[in-house]
């Protein structure tokens, strides 16, 4: 019988260079039969347009000269095949093009590639070093040059701008987090803090709603945010979702005084566990879970109140950090059970940005603030396409509408009939 052997000697960087080419051939061959299939769907949904002799007007016509489009496995060589389309737009009487949604005529990197940019950047790569950084990684020699850098930046803030400036008008924000993001990245003097909003329209997505460089975490900048934001058309939201120490609070009750207010129960343990020694922060934290846990709100204020009697008389700082904001703490048991899981925490908002938090690093030499700020709206922007909606989404118009809920349950419907099953009528 014969039997393989394996060679047990390290992985050598000839063998890597073989499986990177491995890779990169199969990314072409798959990418090739793609826009081949692209091609003849396009030809065949035109094939009984033809002209005065019956010849078709959509036809094949080889190919584009090959060009090399980066790609996460690499440089890839494409050639790209192409359609010669006779038709002609019957309003303009301009002819009609194929253009494929695979492969764009300027795309020379793909998407996935374009968001690594952004994230480099955040995490303090400077413009001169992309070059060699994408070349090592992707093995191409043909990376983004410095000049390129500069110019997608440039380009990137101009999209940060006209994003703020964009019209809110029949948005109908239901929910929506709010949070101050501090951000150390390329700046020697001062670090960037963002005010960044995600919110929740009627049918349950979840989007960015506006990103400012704010300084701090201020009423002054919070008041210049949410005031912008109604000038260009934006309703009250039903309910704002927050950190205690954000100036936010004081401005959304003058801008929105409808909107009501929930406590970050994230950013809340933490305050409560600054507030206590090492060794009690363990029990702390399980009574605290008994609380934002709970079934309802009764068992959550009572929760709440044994938390207070355990704790309040060794550390009452702690203590009042829940007592006195335990209305606000406990809003969302006014709203869908469903939707609970989003509504305690500004987890949207700190999961978009956990990556650059844990391994942004300061680099030698100031960066522009609105490089800063332009390169987080990148970073939401490619983040944003990955964003789920809410649980039950079918409740968030019925919230929008007015529907009461209590501990969770749909007990009044917007026409005033009583709640039963939570499905929209």
């Amino acid at each position: 019988m014969l039997k393989g052997v394996h060679d047990e000697a390290e992985p050598n960087e000839a063998s890597g260079s073989v499986l990177d080419e491995i890779v990169r051939e199969a990314a072409r061959q798959m990418l090739a039969v793609a826009l081949q299939a692209e091609v003849s769907a396009y030809i065949d949904a035109h094939a009984e347009e033809v002209d005065e002799n019956g010849h078709r007007l959509a036809v094949r016509n080889v190919h584009h000269n090959e060009r090399e489009v980066i790609t996460a496995a690499g440089p890839v060589p494409v050639r790209a095949p192409r359609v010669n389309d006779k038709r002609t737009d019957p309003a303009t009487g301009e002819r009609k093009r194929f253009a494929s949604a695979i492969l764009p005529a300027w795309a020379r990197k793909s998407p996935r590639v374009a968001e690594v940019l952004p994230l480099l950047y955040l995490h303090g790569l400077s413009s001169s070093d992309f070059g060699p950084a994408l070349t090592q990684f992707l093995g191409t020699s043909h990376g983004p040059s410095a000049a390129t850098i500069t110019r997608l930046t440039k380009d990137w803030q101009d999209e940060a701008t006209t994003f703020n400036k964009r019209s809110l008008a029949g948005t109908g924000y239901v929910y929506c987090w709010v949070d101050g993001i501090h951000l150390k990245v390329r700046l020697e003097q001062d670090k960037v803090c963002l005010l960044v909003m995600i919110g929740v329209r009627a049918d349950g997505t979840k989007e960015l709603i506006a990103l400012d460089d704010g300084h701090r975490e201020s009423t002054e900048s919070s008041l210049d945010l949410l005031r912008g934001c109604k000038r260009r058309g934006m309703a009250a939201p039903v309910l704002a979702v927050g950190d205690g120490a954000l100036g936010f609070w004081s401005a959304v009750r003058e801008v929105f005084p409808e909107t009501r207010e929930q406590r970050c129960w994230w950013h809340k343990i933490g305050n409560v566990l600054s507030a206590l020694p090492k060794s009690a922060q363990p029990g702390a934290r399980k009574a605290l879970a008994e609380t934002w846990n709970a079934e309802d709100k009764d068992h959550a204020q009572a929760a709440a109140n044994v938390f207070a009697a355990d704790y309040g008389t060794k550390w009452p700082k702690a203590a009042a950090k829940i007592t006195d904001d335990l209305d606000v703490l406990l809003a969302f048991y006014d709203y869908p059970a469903e939707h609970r899981i989003h509504l305690r925490t500004t987890n949207p908002i700190e999961s978009t940005f956990a990556t650059v938090r844990l391994r942004q690093r300061v680099t030698k030499g100031p960066g522009s603030r609105a490089a800063g700020v332009a390169m987080a709206f990148k970073l939401i922007e490619s983040a944003q396409t990955r964003w789920r909606a809410v649980n039950a989404p079918h409740l968030v118009a019925l919230v929008r509408a007015g529907a009461v809920f209590k501990n969770g349950k749909l007990i009044e419907r917007p026409d005033g009939s009583e709640g039963g099953d939570q499905q929209v009528a």
